[in-house]
């Protein structure tokens, strides 16, 4: 029976039982093999020339990218080639070439039982060269042949996906217009379009499971570790453990908080419990250390578990969050717990282009730039990139580290604008000098975090701490208003509310006169009110890491005593924040979170320096301070707080302070700072009916911002 083609190319049975293809085409009479094969050559010569001018159209057409199929398409650098990327090139179409005729391979076995058939294998490779050749094209062009490497993702593999589809694409056209009708039946193409995905896909995936060391985890005799954190940060962490081969470590569990995941898998390694389950389960499967990934618990979890972790011998340790690994500052290797975890503050989200527009280009002013707050709030404005920054203090030494630090920053900020520092030596209380810098500078925004803020020393040196903080912010203010300021923000504290301390009594009557300029003043004048920041100067925290670093013991006041705390970065972003926020004469109150037991403070550190309280190291209650209270309310009774539109800052609605009276009363406080200490506290007393110097009032406040 001679060889005949149809247009759906069925196989039927021939008279001597052979199997071949018969059939009509376009109706016209059957031809003999030589013929047709004739044929084919001639219209193949045609067709070489028509496609060499199609793929410099479809290559235009990729480079311009007008395709929507095309969107994607990946070409060179543009790099000139080196000798290795080019032998990488060569090696990756080698690849693809043995990928690609496995394929159509593949494709035929499925299609025909196998090749056996003669018909059929010449089929085969008769249309092998131009299809491997057209699919060969569109791969180059989306860069498949350059995607060998361990950085694979799901993306690739839609990548994959669209390649073998515009190749398959391209051969249906290629066969409808350059070959014989149907010369490759849609069956095949379709079958090969899946092997091409399979194949290629599956190649790739052997090649990162073995570059990623996944499979090493069967045999591996590393220490075996939980990671506590079932999420993205969880499997972050798991890779880079697994990618790095310093990281003698091997994942046998996830640890979530959501019993709801026990029973998943995240890239192969089961969740095999609950917080609460994991030091039973670390117990049961050997393992000694557990991993908490960035943000995973909050403060009061990990003091669980590290107290259940102490007593069964377990280390807790901390990898890297996503803010620090894409920073760069730190590498995956584990760290102890650090009091910062304990607290586990959210991030902050600032306004960004807000603040931006508010401060790019500015000059800026920070007065007690030296200072913990000051010198963090100097270092967050750099990012912002002000025309000038002036920063003022009367330390020498810290303004001297502190303008090393900013001109490093300044000069990486990657910003067109360059920053002038001028970092100088001024005392807030001087009006001279500080006329001088105002009139020099012209600032826009003043920043005003000049004051002192030791307690019991200031209950000894009363009149000091009148001119420090209510003077000096008195001077401040005065003078942003006389040289065009824009906006002042003073940082104020919650021992202003309902004072017990000569501190917090001097910094409500600089609130009060703040509050009391925008009655004369177009500047914008803004007073941000918070409690304790984490390892500031002089703070609780220093004072007990020397004091268990030099064997104890670690004092505390009351074991009552409740303080709200914070870190640096997040107090001095919220102050900048508020800044743009809060209107003339409003106190911004920033939300503190949950106050924490200064006791529960102390044994967390004693416990993170690897000692046991009552063994190693004692606590000892001295009793309150003068001028300290057991408890920090961020409200008084007399106030209260509405919201803003941003969630960690509220607004304290308070009585409107009247300016001729506070006049007064701070002109008769500076008559009397050479008097007898009782006056001035007395003069306080009478300007702030709530102060109560003699211990802790019992006026009922609402002790959080919100």
């Amino acid at each position: 029976m001679p060889f005949t083609r149809t247009p759906d190319l069925r196989v039927v049975r021939g008279e001597e039982g052979s199997e071949c293809f018969s059939g009509e085409e376009n109706g016209s009479q059957p031809r003999g093999r030589a013929g047709y094969a004739d044929s084919i050559a001639s219209k193949f010569k045609i067709g070489c020339g028509k496609i060499r001018s199609a793929v410099v159209t479809v290559s235009r057409h990729l480079r311009e990218r007008d395709w929507g199929v095309f969107r994607r398409v990946r070409f060179s650098t543009g790099r000139p080639a080196t000798p290795a990327s080019l032998g990488k090139s060569l090696l990756g179409v080698a690849a693809l070439v043995v990928g690609l005729v496995a394929s159509y391979l593949c494709a035929f076995h499925l299609r025909f039982d196998g090749l056996n058939q003669g018909e059929v294998l010449r089929w085969f490779w008769t249309t092998l060269p131009y299809v491997v050749a057209i699919k060969l094209l569109v791969f180059v062009a989306f860069g498949i042949h350059r995607s060998w490497t361990r950085f694979l993702s799901f993306y690739d593999l839609l990548v994959l996906v669209e390649a073998s589809t515009a190749a398959l694409a391209a051969v249906v056209i290629f066969d409808r217009f350059f070959l014989p009708p149907r010369m490759v039946p849609r069956g095949i193409l379709l079958i090969d379009w899946g092997n091409t995905v399979l194949i290629l896909g599956g190649v790739r995936a052997i090649v990162r499971a073995i570059r990623d060391r996944t499979w090493q985890n069967f045999f591996s005799n590393d220490p075996p570790v939980f990671i506590v954190g079932a999420d993205e940060a969880g499997e972050d962490l798991l890779r880079a453990i697994n990618r790095h081969s310093s990281c003698r470590y091997r994942v046998v569990g996830f640890i979530d908080r959501q019993a709801g995941r026990v029973g998943t898998r995240i890239g192969g390694v089961p969740v095999i419990g609950t917080v609460e389950q994991a030091c039973e389960l670390a117990q049961k499967l050997g393992v000694k250390d557990v991993f908490l990934a960035g943000g995973s618990l909050s403060g009061r979890e990990i003091r669980r578990l590290m107290e259940e972790a102490r007593e069964t011998g377990i280390h807790v340790q901390v990898l890297p969050s996503y803010e620090q690994l894409l920073s760069g500052r730190v590498s995956v290797q584990p760290r102890p717990i650090a009091i910062t975890d304990l607290l586990r503050r959210d991030p902050v989200a600032l306004e960004w282009e807000n603040l931006r527009h508010w401060l790019e280009d500015r000059v800026l002013m920070v007065t007690g730039s030296a200072g913990s707050i000051g010198s963090e709030i100097a270092r967050q404005l750099v990012r912002f990139h002000p025309r000038c920054l002036v920063l003022v203090d009367r330390s020498e030494t810290g303004q001297f580290f502190l303008e090393r630090e900013l001109k490093h920053l300044a000069s990486t900020s990657g910003s067109v604008h360059r920053t002038e520092l001028a970092v100088l030596l001024a005392d807030v209380l001087d009006c001279r000098r500080m006329d001088n810098l105002f009139a020099r500078y012209r600032p826009d925004v003043v920043f005003h975090a000049a004051a002192y803020k030791h307690v019991p020393l200031l209950e000894a040196h009363p009149g000091e701490a009148v001119k420090n903080i209510i003077l000096a912010t008195r001077n401040v203010a005065d003078l942003a208003h006389q040289h065009g300021a824009e906006s002042f923000v003073m940082i104020s504290t919650d021992k202003a509310v309902n004072p017990t301390s000569v501190m917090g009594a001097c910094k409500r009557v600089a609130e009060m006169y703040v509050q009391s300029m925008r009655e004369v003043s177009p500047c914008r004048f803004v007073t941000v009110r918070f409690g304790n920041v984490l390892d500031s100067a002089g703070s609780v925290v220093q004072i007990f890491r020397q004091q268990i670093a030099e064997g104890g013991p670690v004092t505390i006041t009351d074991p009552r005593m409740e303080r709200f705390f914070m870190t640096i970065p997040e107090a001095a972003g919220l102050v900048i924040q508020a800044g743009i926020i809060g209107e003339s004469g409003q106190i911004m109150v920033l939300d503190m979170g949950e106050p924490v037991r200064i006791v529960d403070l102390a044994v967390d550190m004693i416990r993170l320096s690897g000692l046991e309280v009552g063994r190693d190291i004692e606590i000892e209650v001295v009793g309150l301070r003068p001028g300290e209270k057991l408890f920090e309310e961020l409200q008084a009774a007399d106030e209260k707080t509405i919201p803003t539109r941003h969630d960690k800052i509220r607004v304290a609605v308070s009585p409107r302070v009247n300016r001729e009276a506070i006049l007064r009363a701070i002109d008769r406080l500076s008559r009397l700072l050479e008097a007898d200490d009782r006056q001035v506290i007395a003069e306080l007393q009478r300007i702030v009916p709530n102060y109560c110097p003699q211990g802790q009032p019992e006026i009922p406040a609402v002790r959080r911002a919100a």
